[in-house]
């Protein structure tokens, strides 16, 4: 089977297959009136900021679908937080690209969405260790693109094999509840001691604490029998029976402390969001959160023509012309007209991506990464948490 799991495949989306059946119709009907003009067309979720800012991310895909298409196309840096105005700009004629437009909105709008929500969660614990569980809640296909907005927003670490051989990182992760169930009530202490001989001495030995009995008598259990090599506990109750998770970690922490056991960190999973772990931070050394990131909506992009033929156009409900956007030395967001003086203290974020439809601009997802938590700080996002 030449593909078994039904995906589009990559060929697919690089030539303008993987779109939608009216672009093909746009086309033809261009094609047969002999229609080509060179256009300038812009992507924005909100024509004016909001206030409401975003991530922007999945710079990347895009560069490589443009890659070899007789296009110019700036964006915003990726990383960078927006609330309003383009963040990408695509210039050339308009056959050259018209069925990308799918593609393209795809390439942007779920990663950007995933993104946002996890520097949400990133925030909402800026001193702890937040990793990011979520790929068993989106198609197998796409567990990079969720683990790499991950890890752009400032998280810490993922647990998808496959992803790390995409993105060149080691997934990382203990045990599910799975390994302790078949041990079996009572053979707890079995279980972590097998997990401790078999796996490689550089994995955090975290135990899961929370299968059988009460969260604090198998955290004792942990302690007692992996001793010091024992690095964490981790709680992962379930909404059905979870009941207060605050007290049920500062109890766990407590009986530890008790008996001299400071450095076992305690980590905490299982349905959380940024407000959850926010009550937690400062009794949980560290979060894993899943649903809350690969659950985001996204960011609702749009594609729209700004400009044909060096002419200023537009549909109704958006604003002509082709455009700059800034930041301001306050950290805001304006949008003026390309041909316009910058603000005296804004710089200018659309930068080059593609000319002539060779890429000129290198991924960096560690730049993205510092970009995003500085342009966190500087627009205060997450401030009000």
């Amino acid at each position: 089977m030449s593909n078994p799991f039904g995906i589009v495949p990559g060929e697919a989306i690089l030539e303008g297959r993987a779109t939608d059946a009216y672009f093909e119709r746009t086309r033809a009907t261009l094609e047969h009136a002999g229609r080509n003009p060179r256009i300038v067309a812009e992507v924005t979720a909100d024509q004016f900021p909001t206030g409401e800012f975003e991530v922007f991310t999945g710079v990347q895909d895009v560069a490589t679908l443009f890659s070899g298409r007789a296009v110019d196309v700036d964006a915003l840096p990726e990383g960078t937080l927006f609330d309003g105005g383009p963040v990408m700009r695509i210039e050339g004629p308009y056959l050259e690209f018209a069925e990308l437009e799918t593609s393209l909105l795809g390439f942007l709008s779920q990663p950007s969405g995933f993104a946002t929500a996890a520097l949400e969660a990133r925030l909402a614990a800026p001193d702890s260790q937040v990793l990011s569980f979520g790929a068993r809640h989106v198609h197998p296909a796409i567990a990079a693109t969720v683990e790499r907005s991950a890890l752009l927003a400032g998280l810490d670490g993922f647990s998808h094999v496959a992803a790390g051989d995409v993105l060149g990182r080691e997934a990382g992760g203990t045990m599910p509840h799975a390994l302790m169930l078949i041990f079996g009530e009572g053979e707890q202490d079995a279980a972590w001691m097998a997990f401790d001989e078999a796996v490689p001495e550089d994995v955090p030995r975290v135990a899961l604490v929370d299968t059988f009995w009460d969260e604090s008598s198998e955290t004792l259990l942990a302690a007692e029998t992996l001793g010091d090599r024992l690095d964490g506990i981790r709680l992962d109750t379930t909404g059905s029976r979870r009941g207060d998770f605050r007290h049920i970690t500062r109890e766990v922490r407590w009986e530890l402390d008790a008996r001299g056991r400071e450095d076992v960190d305690i980590f905490c999973s299982g349905g959380l969001t940024p407000e959850t772990i926010r009550e937690l931070r400062d009794v949980a050394d560290g979060f894993g959160i899943g649903s809350y990131v690969t659950g985001a909506d996204s960011v609702d992009f749009a594609l729209d023509i700004v400009e044909i033929e060096g002419e200023m156009t537009s549909k109704r409900g958006k604003l002509s012309g082709d455009k700059q956007v800034y930041r301001t030395a306050e950290g805001g967001h304006e949008v003026r007209l390309a041909d316009q003086p910058a603000p005296e203290d804004g710089d200018a974020l659309l930068e080059p991506l593609v000319r002539d439809g060779e890429v000129v601009r290198e991924a960096d997802l560690e730049a993205a990464t510092e970009r995003c938590l500085a342009d966190a700080a500087a627009v205060g996002f997450g401030s009000d948490d």
